[in-house]
């Protein structure tokens, strides 16, 4: 299980715009790595857009913001386009990075189990360790939640 203090699970994974991510090759920078159920959900939306529109300020504070789905890249590429979203998207699709960092968990809705994306955000540091976890995320308010704990590392 991880916590903070512990290194952040390196992974390599393909992204949007046919690109290709290494989470080792961002330190130096910070890291907000969140994980998300499904593109173009309305809570999904709602987060996504919440942290294009406050990139800026990431940015300004030395982090990037990543998230990380199961789904293909090409319906990233849509999500994307759909809602001009600026920031980068992981395509999990055999959810190896979910199980490195414990998000691929047993849900239950309407008496059916199933196994899925728990909403949980890392911030990991510029050296690779994770600051913060925030898990079971509830969407409103989360991105500012977020930026204030990335401008006060």
């Amino acid at each position: 299980m991880l916590e903070a203090g512990s290194k952040a699970p390196n992974f390599t994974a393909p992204t949007d715009r046919e690109g290709e991510l290494t989470l080792s090759d961002l330190q130096g920078q910070k890291v907000v790595l969140y994980f998300y159920p499904k593109d173009d959900t309305p809570g999904c939306t709602k987060q996504a857009i919440g942290f294009t529109e406050q990139l800026n300020a990431f940015t300004k504070a030395g982090a990037v913001v990543i998230g990380v789905s199961k789904d293909p890249v090409k319906k990233h590429d849509k999500f994307i386009a759909k809602y001009g979203l600026k920031i980068r998207l992981v395509s999990d699709e055999d959810v190896a990075i979910n199980e490195a960092y414990g998000v691929w968990v047993e849900k239950s809705m309407y008496g059916r189990r199933y196994m899925g994306t728990n909403r949980s955000t890392f911030l990991i540091d510029e050296a690779g360790i994770i600051q913060q976890i925030w898990s079971k995320v509830k969407v409103p308010g989360h991105v500012e939640e977020v930026l204030k704990a990335v401008q006060e590392l």
